[in-house]
Order: C-alpha cells, then structure tokens, then sequence
C-alpha cells in the first residue's frame, strides 16, 4: 500500500518522505532549472511531453498510448505516491496531476509553494541527475475530469454549470487575443489564475477561507459543476487542483481551452 500525503503537501511533510520508495517525485521546472537544482532523487519531466497539439489548438489530451510512455518512462507504478512541483507557481505541475486523474492513477499531491518554497526554507537540493528506471504502465482511462467543447456547448443554458474562466482580464474582455477571436464563453466568471496564490510566500496557495469566499464571492459554489479553461489549460489546471483542495467534486478541465473555442469559427462568444 503506497504512502497516504495530502493533495497539498507542504515542504516540511515531504522532508520526511524524501527518501522513501513509495513517493515518486517529479520536477516539472525548466530543463535549466532542473540542470541547476531541484529535490533531491526528483526526477525531470518536459511539460510538453503531456500535452497534444493540434495547430492552432494547445495544451490537448494526449493519446492513451503517449500517457503510457511517458508516465512509464517515469518509473510510475500504482503503488506509487506522485509529489510534483514546478519553478513557475505550480500551473505545470497541476496539468501533470490532472492528466494523472485521467490516466486513473489519483495517488498524488502538488509541493505548496513549488521548487521556491522548498529552497526558500532552507531544504536540501541537489544538481544530480536522476535517471529513473523505466516499467510499464498502463492507463485506466477515466473522462469524467474532460470537457469538450461538445460537453460545454450543451450546457451553456444550464444554472448547475458553471465556467470559470482563470485568463487575465485583458484576455477575458479581448483586449487582448491570442486565438483567431477573442473573448470569453458565454456566461463564464473570470478569476484570474493567479489570485489563488499568495505572491509573498512562495506562490503559496491562500488560506482555505480565503479561497473559499472568493469562490462564493462570485457565484462558484461546490454544489455547481464547473469548468475550468484558460488559454490551453495550463493555468486552469492551478485552479482545477485549488477547487479539489477545496472539496468540489464536480469539476472539469477544458483541454485545449481558449486555443480550441476561439479558433472555432462558430463558437458563441462574449467580450464584455
């Protein structure tokens, strides 16, 4: 039976976990980064190694057969606990655990505050490589944390769906554009990604109450379905693992997000 850690796990718990052969950290920094320092026995994942493209479409589902190389490739195996972190306030290693709930394997947390929060505290890190021994893995598919553009579609009317849009106001309003139209999904309530973390301790995430009223604040109550989106579901994924924290249980990621809706020629679209 593998090692039971919290979805948030905070430096000091896995300082006593660094060691064990039941945790599988992975370090989803830059390739820089990771050359430079990370925790110590981590092993280094490339984010696009995770992600599908089609252009003009990002950050999509990858295929079965991708999931299982790459998180074979990791030495991930069931009985394993994941820890992941990133140098870039957690969004990288959130869309890793996302798309580990997908492939069914849900045994995992995200290091609070990321590669910051561990150096910051004074925590040993190393510059060795880590080369993991390869196995094989085989995913058990589950689709409930998807949305499509279908699923989206079809609910676009309906009071228990809820799109919580994580992009700059800029993006939201189409000030600023990166797909062929700008702009938001009908209905969606726009919280910047980033308001969920604490910029003065590490990129932390804020207290539970905190985030819980800024949720209500704006209507996103965890009777709701919601579904998250950003620009590809880079920075959504940050928000999808906030609301699990949080105890929603009705939560979707839109893979593909903005890059596949504003790149639709007939998607329906707001801009105020």
């Amino acid at each position: 039976m593998s090692v039971t850690l919290p979805l948030i796990l905070e430096p000091s718990v896995l300082k006593d976990h660094l060691h064990s052969d039941d945790v599988l950290i992975v370090d989803l920094s830059s390739p820089a980064t990771y050359v430079q320092y990370h925790i110590p026995g981590a092993v280094f994942l490339n984010y696009e190694w995770i992600v599908r493209i089609e252009q003009p479409r990002m950050g999509l589902l990858p295929t079965e057969e991708q999931l299982n190389n790459v998180l074979g490739s990791l030495g991930l195996t069931k009985d394993k606990h994941v820890v992941v972190y990133d140098d870039e306030g957690g969004g990288r290693a959130c869309r890793l655990l996302w798309t580990l709930e997908i492939a069914g394997h849900t045994n995992y947390s995200i290091l609070n505050g990321g590669l910051q929060g561990w150096s910051n505290h004074g925590n040993e890190i190393s510059s060795e490589i880590v080369f993991p021994t390869p196995c094989k893995f085989k995913a058990e598919m589950n689709y409930e944390p998807v949305a499509t553009r279908q699923f989206i579609l079809d609910h676009l009317s309906d009071d228990n769906v809820a799109m919580y849009d994580t992009r700059s106001a800029a993006e939201y309003t189409a000030a600023k554009v990166f797909a062929q139209r700008g702009g938001h999904i009908p209905g969606a309530i726009n919280i910047e990604w980033t308001d969920a973390m604490d910029m003065q301790k590490d990129k932390c995430f804020k207290p539970e109450a905190e985030l819980r009223q800024m949720l209500e604040n704006k209507g996103l109550t965890p009777d709701k379905t919601i579904v998250v989106y950003c620009q590809t579901h880079h920075r959504s994924a940050h928000t999808y693992i906030m609301l699990k924290s949080l105890g929603y249980e009705k939560i979707k990621g839109y893979p593909g997000s903005w890059s596949d809706w504003g790149n639709e020629p007939n998607t329906p679209i707001e801009k105020d």
